[in-house]
């Protein structure tokens, strides 16, 4: 299917990438920003870094508040006797969202601020599903406001029986009204929304909010500040060709008072939410565009006819592909299955990707557990009529069937019941039932009348029985190990003195060199230090036996506590809470970290919603200027200390191009201790764009990394490149 999105989905994404790991050879900046035109960053990076406070030898000082004296306050504060009616709040209207945000959009950070634009994009999407819409346009206007419109129904403007105000204020300013509760009376067969709060929230959210309401050869409008009405909901006639229009417009500016960060939304974070939700929705054509002062303005058209099935060929855009995605579609009781999925040669993963009437479910669910289910019985049964497994004892299991695959299935169902409102894990268990029959009845169909795919699929599971089988001895070592206390721990690794693994660290450091500093310059209590021995194995081109037989991967799960792969992730078994890369600012060091990332990700991708992984920034500089030494982390702190000299003073600059340059003393005041370091929490936004990009960069597929490389050579500054 042509793919209708402008420009090809995975390079932008992949530009992005090559760009922050060949930034590490150039001065590194502080948070690494990503600028409006690239494309969304595969880890959120979280600044975990002293407040910006007096510095110290050009390093900051975070300020910390004596806990006995919070205590004592406390103690002091004297218990209230009373507790009667006049204790009560009642909050009118949305007063309550503006008060706790939190309960609703998640954060009052960025996060919570793109989730406004999520929760009208949403509505604009719901009318898409109910057959009403079939184009939305989203703006990202130069003010900081944004604006969705579709051209849907429009939200109705006649007045409402029970609150005697139009339907349009009616469904902006209370909480749980609106035409998704489901039953005879509801609008929506199927719909995201199910709580009524989204549109209202906002509102109550946004400084200033307008809506256009197009329909019945009319244009309505009405504004409002803070979830209360400014006007009332006038109405034009129109005439012409813009009779016919019909359709929402909402434009809102978010209140500075609310949230905690600058106002301003990223098109790349926007985009892959917008992208998802085309695959999703193939009869729906989005389109994001952002306005920019003096500037080129960005534009991007997302269509994919081809749904789920496009989908699936993009995530595996740089694997080997063992036969063409297959796609099937099943509706009963009103519940719609449509599922795609594919096996790849050359990928040692899963990627299984759910989601319940456009909504992503990260968290899984019972059309999750069905499809695992079905499809596990449908391969084993094929496996046993076909005597390619002759043991009658064994039999693949889940992790060995879906080696490989990457599978997209969505749902749509009339009443879903997801769990919370965050909606990250879809309960109806009729659904499972569903979903087994479609994948089961669907799956055999077409096996049986593809005889050459099965075989492949076959063959790349029993491999991942052989692998598993030949793992299984190094496995076990691991486990005997990890009984072992102090005997299985890396000969290598410097311990710390704490057994509590909540104010623990451990520091992964490239070569001794570096770990010989860092071991001299640490805090022996708390933090510990495990060198490695040049660069650890690329997991993404090996299998799991592969992997377990590797000293320093080895190393690693037995430094860290991590256990086996595949099994569920338990906090409370790593030994340290914080684990910090830390590698020199050049290219090897940026593939190093590459490296780690890629283990963590594919090995336990539990660490990063955890926040348990993070990457610290050793500085660029050292100034010296008589007897003070000040420390860079970037060239922009460089430039900012120079220009607070005087215009004939005389310094000196060292540049630190590895750790192990580093006196210990100036490891720890400039990047190991906690009052004054700079460290990056990484976590994973979006696992479909993390794993696109993981197989890009560290797959097999040679031939795509070249063109990348050709393509963005003119990124790299020669200056900073050491030759």
């Amino acid at each position: 299917m042509a793919l209708l999105l402008r420009p090809s989905p995975p390079l932008p994404h992949l530009r992005f990438l090559l760009r922050r790991l060949l930034s590490t050879a150039a001065p590194t900046s502080r948070l690494l920003p990503v600028p409006s035109t690239s494309a969304r960053p595969l880890f959120r990076p979280r600044v975990v870094a002293a407040a910006a406070a007096p510095r110290r030898n050009g390093v900051s000082v975070r300020a910390f508040m004596a806990s006995t004296a919070a205590s004592e306050a406390m103690q002091e504060k004297p218990a209230s006797g009373e507790y009667t009616a006049a204790n009560v709040q009642v909050l009118e209207a949305l007063d309550g969202v503006r008060k706790r945000p939190g309960m609703y959009i998640g954060s009052t950070g960025p996060r919570g601020l793109h989730h406004l634009v999520y929760e009208i994009l949403d509505n604009a999407v719901d009318e898409a599903q109910a057959g009403y819409a079939t184009k939305i346009n989203v703006v990202l206007h130069d003010d900081n406001s944004v604006s969705v419109t579709d051209n849907g129904r429009g939200i109705p403007t006649d007045i409402h029986p029970q609150t005697k105000k139009s339907c349009v204020e009616t469904v902006l300013t209370l909480m749980h009204a609106g035409g998704k509760f489901g039953g005879s009376t509801s609008s929506y067969s199927v719909a995201g929304g199910l709580h009524g709060v989204g549109l209202s929230v906002v509102n109550a959210l946004s400084e200033a909010l307008d809506v256009t309401v197009y329909r019945d050869g009319k244009e309505y409008r009405q504004s409002y500040s803070r979830g209360k009405p400014l006007t009332t909901l006038s109405s034009t006639t129109v005439y012409g060709e813009s009779s016919t229009r019909q359709g929402t417009c909402i434009r809102f500016w978010p209140d500075k008072d609310i949230f905690t960060t600058t106002i301003g939304f990223d098109f790349n974070t926007i985009s892959s939410r917008i992208r998802e939700l085309a695959f999703l929705n193939p009869e729906l054509t989005i389109t994001l565009t952002k306005e920019e002062d003096d500037a080129e303005v960005l534009h991007n058209e997302y269509c994919y006819a081809g749904g789920l099935v496009e989908y699936v060929a993009w995530l595996n855009t740089d694997k080997k592909p063992l036969h063409d995605p297959i796609a099937f579609r099943k509706e009963l009781d009103g519940i719609i299955v449509d599922v795609s999925l594919q096996w790849c040669s050359d990928s040692y993963s899963d990627t299984v990707l759910g989601y319940a009437n456009s909504i992503r479910t990260i968290d899984g669910g019972t059309h999750i557990e069905g499809l695992k289910t079905s499809l596990t019985r449908t391969v084993n049964s094929f496996a046993k009529n076909s005597k390619a497994i002759k043991d009658k004892d064994i039999s693949l299991s889940g992790e060995h069937v879906r080696e490989g695959m990457t599978c997209i299935i969505a749902v749509k169902v009339p009443n879903p019941e997801f769990e919370g409102q965050t909606k990250t894990r879809l309960g109806n268990p009729e659904v499972r039932k569903i979903v087994e029959q479609s994948v089961q009845e669907n799956l055999t169909e077409y096996l049986e009348l593809h005889p050459d795919v099965l075989d492949s699929i076959l063959s790349k599971s029993l491999n991942a029985l052989k692998a598993a089988l030949a793992a299984k001895r190094a496995r076990e070592l691991v486990r005997t190990k990890s009984v072992l206390k102090s005997s299985s721990l890396p000969g290598k690794l410097a311990d710390c003195a704490s057994s509590n693994p909540a104010e623990s660290e451990i520091f992964i450091v490239e070569g001794d060199s570096a770990g010989g500093s860092a071991k001299q310059g640490r805090d022996r209590k708390f933090q510990a230090i495990l060198p490695l021995r040049g660069k650890i194995l690329n997991i993404e081109r090996r299998d799991e036996a592969a992997m377990y037989k590797n000293e320093e991967i080895q190393n690693l799960i037995l430094g860290l506590g991590l256990g086996v792969k595949g099994e569920d992730f338990k906090k409370e078994a790593l030994r340290y809470h914080k684990i910090i890369i830390l590698t020199d600012a050049d290219v090897d060091g940026a593939h190093i970290r590459t490296l780690l990332l890629t283990f963590f990700f594919r090995y336990q991708r539990a660490l990063f919603d955890e926040g348990c992984i993070y990457v610290g920034v050793p500085p660029l500089y050292k100034i010296e200027r008589g007897k003070q030494a000040h420390y860079c982390y970037d060239e922009a702190d460089l430039k900012e200390l120079v220009n607070t000299f005087p215009t004939n003073a005389s310094y000196n600059t060292q540049r630190f191009k590895g750790l192990g340059e580093m006196m210990p003393v100036q490891l720890w005041e400039t990047t190991m201790d906690p009052a004054r370091r700079l460290l990056k929490q990484l976590t994973v936004e979006d696992a479909a764009e993390a794993n696109v990009v993981f197989s890009s960069l560290m797959g097999s597929r040679v031939d795509y990394r070249k063109e990348l490389i050709q393509k963005a050579a003119g990124m790299v500054n020669l200056e900073h490149l050491d030759i």
